[in-house]
């Protein structure tokens, strides 16, 4: 089990098997030292994480789907561990895009994103996990899910990684 994934368990969390592409793209690709991630939702085995059941965030379920963007970044995870085999090889966390979607009239999608930056301090550590980040409130998302979530991280250069 890589560092990473130690840090991650202890703060009582795991990365999952690397959710499947449910169309034509890629979950995560490696380009250089750089590794984009497609956007990812709170799937749980294959099957939507849903609080609330309206799949919108307000004020009532918003610590819900704070749980929900836990969930997407380490859907996001997976996907880049599956691209270098290792992730310890992340150097450093660069953006995280987050979509939030949103009733009417709500504007804290930055409160459910930190629940997101804060996995990624607690696998990375508060230097390399840190990142710059958007938070977008949206009127929907794929399979009416209440969150999406896209990465862009640093990786270790060199001929060993995969």
């Amino acid at each position: 089990m890589s560092l990473t994934e130690q840090r991650l368990k202890k703060a009582g969390l795991a990365i999952p098997d690397s959710p499947q592409p449910a169309g034509l793209y890629e979950s995560a690709l490696r380009y250089g030292d750089l590794v984009y991630t497609s956007g990812h939702l709170p799937l749980l085995q294959g099957v939507l994480y849903e609080p609330g059941g309206s799949g919108k965030v307000n004020e009532v379920n918003e610590a819900d789907v704070a749980d929900a963007a836990r969930i997407a970044v380490l859907n996001a995870l997976a996907a880049i561990k599956s691209v270098i085999g290792d992730l310890d090889r992340v150097e450093r966390v660069l953006k995280m895009t987050v979509y939030v979607a949103s009733e009417a009239y709500f504007s804290r999608q930055h409160v459910v994103a930190n629940a997101a930056s804060a996995v990624l301090c607690d696998a990375f550590g508060p230097e390399s996990g840190r990142h710059v980040r958007s938070a977008v409130g949206v009127a929907e998302l794929p399979l009416d899910s209440s969150v999406e979530i896209e990465l862009l991280v640093g990786v270790c250069q060199g001929d060993d990684l995969m």
